[in-house]
């Protein structure tokens, strides 16, 4: 278990153990907006949205987070994604590509595009951008 101000932070996908150590502080975005964890924080389970995910501790890392949830305990948080990336893992031009793919969906409005599909892609897009810069 983690001491002083740190917490437990798991972060797991279906094909791996994405991250495991302490953590001071996690921050991500949710469908109800962007959240800072703490040790402490009141235990609660989260949907993840589309974004950066930054882990706080003796180093700061940052991966681009595209879904998931998240049970957050006073000194443990799992998270559970489905998509999750380290910089090293993503393809900038793959990135930007998907971005103007979705952008382009989007401002055509055609009757047969799935609208929140393609704002899904352009998060998730945007999100692996951010990671990079």
């Amino acid at each position: 278990m983690a001491e002083g101000k740190n917490f437990d932070l798991r972060i797991i996908t279906p094909d791996r153990i994405f991250y495991e150590g302490e953590a001071s502080m996690v921050e991500f975005n949710t469908t109800e907006g962007e959240i800072g964890v703490l040790k402490g924080h009141i235990p609660m389970t989260v949907i993840v949205k589309p974004g950066v995910l930054t882990i706080y501790g003796e180093e700061t890392k940052e991966a681009a987070l595209h879904a998931g949830f998240v049970e957050i305990l006073q000194d443990k948080v799992t998270i559970m994604a489905e998509i999750i990336e380290w910089p090293h893992e993503i393809d900038l031009g793959r990135a930007e590509d998907a971005r103007e793919r979705a952008r382009q969906r989007i401002s055509e409005k055609a009757s047969e595009t799935d609208i929140l599909r393609a704002e899904t892609a352009l998060q998730r897009a945007i999100a692996r951008i951010e990671v990079l810069k």
